[in-house]
């Protein structure tokens, strides 16, 4: 594997020489120096030669987790509200590349909780996964339209799975972490219906009642709480001592 240039994402993160980097990531390279991905056009099947982008490490684990240019591209192409591109230009990939580095660093900090293994646990990560599945199907407006755009990019049945099992892992420890202790004040909501509705008294306007959206504004000032301590947690999480994000190959 020819590797040009070493970037990192912080400027205290130091550029690993080429012998170290070359080693640090060899067990993981191996099986994709030789691995192809299948990605369609619209002129037939065209070969592309897959590759190691970035790794990811909190420091926990002896080995990094690795994104590859197949992950970067299926991101984009299960996202149905992003025009498709069978070869997506480097800002998408990069904005692609920034979100699967987060998804890792919360991944690897959720792998230090007991997991469960208990059949009733595999039965509901199983089901919630299914459920993932549906909702991406109906996003994108049937299954037929999922699969053909999976087919199109080369991921398979089996990818899409271990994708969402990614997303319903991450989800599930930003709520254990989050969600439960998120608390919202009778002045917040008070505070918020004035903002919103305060100035269209008189204006001939109809004005809802603070009864009538106050559930809405509860949940609008949770979620946006939610998403602040969410983005800080991804901040503090790039930061923290141990934390390394090589990009191997710049996209």
């Amino acid at each position: 594997m020819t590797i040009q240039k070493c970037f990192v994402t912080k400027p205290y993160l130091r550029c690993r020489s080429f012998l170290l980097l070359t080693a640090h990531c060899a067990l993981l390279a191996v099986f994709l120096l030789t691995a192809h991905c299948s990605l369609l056009t619209h002129a037939g099947a065209q070969t592309v030669t897959d590759k190691i982008v970035a790794t990811v490490t909190n420091g926990s684990r002896a080995t990094p987790d690795i994104i590859t240019y197949s992950d970067l591209v299926w991101q984009l192409a299960l996202d149905p509200g992003r025009a498709f591109s069978e070869r997506p230009d480097s800002a998408p990939l990069n904005e692609a590349l920034r979100r699967l580095e987060d998804q890792l660093l919360i991944l690897q900090e959720a792998r230090k909780l007991p997991s469960s293994d208990t059949p009733e646990a595999i039965a509901q990560l199983d089901k919630d996964v299914q459920q993932k599945r549906d909702e991406l199907a109906k996003a994108f407006g049937s299954r037929t339209a999922l699969e053909e755009r999976m087919k199109r990019v080369g991921l398979t049945s089996e990818h899409l799975d271990a994708i969402l099992r990614d997303r319903v892992a991450v989800e599930r420890y930003l709520d254990f972490r989050f969600r439960s202790f998120v608390l919202v004040s009778a002045k917040e909501i008070t505070d918020r219906y004035n903002q919103q509705y305060a100035g269209l008294r008189n204006s001939g306007r109809i004005v809802p009642t603070f009864e009538q959206v106050r559930d809405r504004i509860e949940n609008d000032l949770r979620e946006e709480k939610i998403e602040s301590q969410i983005d800080n947690f991804i901040d503090t999480l790039r930061e923290q001592p141990g934390t390394e994000i090589v990009v191997v190959n710049p996209v």
